[in-house]
C-alpha cells in the first residue's frame, strides 16, 4: 500500500466529522485501527471512513458503544464491507428502529399532558403514579417513558 493511500488524523477528522480525540478514543476501544509512521504518527486506511460513518449512524439511532462494537465485529477484517454485509447489519437495526419509532410516537402523543417523569404535578400523575411509586425506582426521572427513551445519555 502506498503512503498516499493512508489518511492523517486531521484528514479523517475533516472527512468524518469526528474530533481527533474521538478517533483516538474509538481506536483505543478497538472500533477502528491505524498504522504508525516512522515518526509515530497515526495513519488510517480509507476504509476507516466507512466504519466511522457506521458508528455515527449507529449512535444517531441510539445504539450504545457495546452494541456498536458487536455490530462492527460482524464486519470482515481486512476488506471493505460489501452491500451484503451492510444489509445483514441493517436487518438487525430494523426491529430496534421500529421500537424506537413506537416509543417516540407514544411520547409525542402524550407530551402535551405529561412526559412520564413521575413528578406528581399534574392530575394525570395522581393516576399514573399514585403515592409516588416511581420514587422507589431511584434516580433517573422519566420513569414512565418507554425503556428505549430512558437509556443513559
Amino acid at each position: 500500500m502506498k503512503e498516499t493511500d493512508l489518511l492523517t488524523v486531521s484528514e479523517v477528522a475533516g472527512r468524518s466529522g469526528f474530533a481527533a480525540s474521538a478517533l483516538r478514543y474509538y481506536e483505543t476501544e478497538g472500533l477502528i485501527s491505524s498504522e504508525r509512521t516512522a515518526g509515530n504518527q497515526r495513519r488510517y486506511h480509507r476504509q476507516v471512513l466507512r466504519r466511522l460513518a457506521f458508528i455515527k449512524a449507529a449512535r444517531n439511532i441510539g445504539l450504545g458503544l457495546e452494541e456498536v462494537r458487536s455490530e462492527l465485529d460482524l464486519l470482515p477484517l481486512g476488506r471493505t464491507p460489501t452491500k451484503a454485509d451492510w444489509q445483514r447489519i441493517s436487518r438487525d437495526w430494523r426491529g430496534r428502529l421500529d421500537e424506537q419509532i413506537q416509543a417516540l410516537e407514544r411520547l409525542r402523543d402524550g407530551l402535551d399532558s405529561c412526559i412520564g417523569c413521575g413528578c406528581l404535578s399534574l392530575r394525570r400523575c395522581a393516576i399514573s403514579n399514585p403515592g409516588d411509586v416511581m420514587a422507589t425506582r431511584g434516580v433517573g426521572g422519566a420513569g414512565f417513558l418507554p425503556p428505549l427513551l430512558r437509556r443513559p445519555i
